[in-house]
């Protein structure tokens, strides 16, 4: 599976930053804060999550990151 990097949090600096890439299946991966224990919780309520699962948290200023991701999925 490649892997194509669509950006990383301008605000992350050179480690430890949330990022976006867009893999050969047109997967949208996302890299970012786990959630906490209370905002897992009132998820599961719409969504019980899997063993392999989580919740994860991005800030505003990556939205348009993910809108790159989506468009580079759809025009692969």
């Amino acid at each position: 599976m490649a892997l194509r990097f669509v950006g990383k949090d301008p605000e992350s600096g050179d480690h430890g930053c949330p990022a976006v890439w867009v893999d050969d299946d047109r997967r949208i991966l996302v890299q970012g804060k786990q959630a906490g224990s209370d905002t897992l919780a009132e998820a599961s309520a719409d969504s019980p999550r899997s063993a392999d699962e989580t919740l994860i948290v991005l800030e505003p200023r990556m939205i348009p990151l993910l809108k790159e991701a989506i468009r580079v999925a759809e025009s692969d």
